[in-house]
């Protein structure tokens, strides 16, 4: 699972930004400061970093963090527009977004800076299947050919794999991939399950990969 560390130390902002984040399946550490950030970012993939900050500023703490680990990326956030305060936080940062901003332009930028800076494709073996994460994409080696998804099949999937080896409700599920509640007795996700068992698994009557949990939910366990 992607580890994001954000520091923000405005509440509202802060809470919205890891509640949004963490319900698209990446696992973040929200700090309020600067302070002792170094010691979380072995652990992080991904430094999401507030320019107006209690003690130094965001844009001594970024290069600071910069110069321990230049693979490391930094996404700033400021509600500063202007060009100089832009080029002077891109002078060390991928990434520059002002506020407001909406959810699924930073959750892509995130995706895009990830991408840039993977150092190495990480792969699954699920059963019957190799699952390469960055791209989701998905090959039998039974028939060395690759098994496409579709829509929302490709989401559950994905969030699946982002939480893999977790049992996961309906709920959640269905609010992690469509961002909606979940209404008691909608069969939508499970009428998608079933798809997306068709595709993956080798009996889809006796499925292996997208585990049925009784009572509870689903899980995809890493085997």
């Amino acid at each position: 699972m992607t580890h994001i560390l954000y520091i923000e130390d405005e509440m509202e902002i802060g809470s919205w930004v890891t509640e949004e984040l963490t319900e698209r399946g990446y696992n973040v550490t929200w700090l309020k400061t600067g302070e002792g950030a170094e010691s979380y970012t072995l652990a992080a993939d991904i430094v999401i970093l507030d320019v107006m900050l209690p003690g130094l500023d965001g844009f001594s703490i970024g290069k600071r963090l910069k110069s321990a680990n230049e693979n490391l990326p930094v996404l700033m956030l400021s509600a500063r527009t202007a060009v100089e305060d832009k080029l002077e936080g891109l002078h060390f940062a991928d990434d520059y977004v002002t506020k407001p901003f909406h959810p699924d332009e930073l959750a892509a930028r995130i995706e895009v800076l990830l991408r840039r800076f993977q150092k190495h494709e990480d792969v699954l073996e699920i059963g019957h299947l190799t699952i390469r994460t960055a791209d989701m994409h998905i090959l039998d080696k039974r028939t060395e050919k690759e098994i496409l998804l579709t829509g929302k099949q490709y989401f559950i999937f994905q969030y699946f794999v982002r939480h893999l080896n977790q049992i996961l409700t309906k709920e959640q599920l269905y609010e992690g991939v469509w961002k909606e509640s979940f209404i008691e007795g909608d069969k939508t996700l499970m009428v998608h399950i079933r798809y997306l068992r068709e595709k993956l698994e080798e009996n889809p009557a006796k499925p292996a990969i997208i585990e049925t949990i009784r009572g509870i939910g689903y899980r995809v366990k890493q085997q």
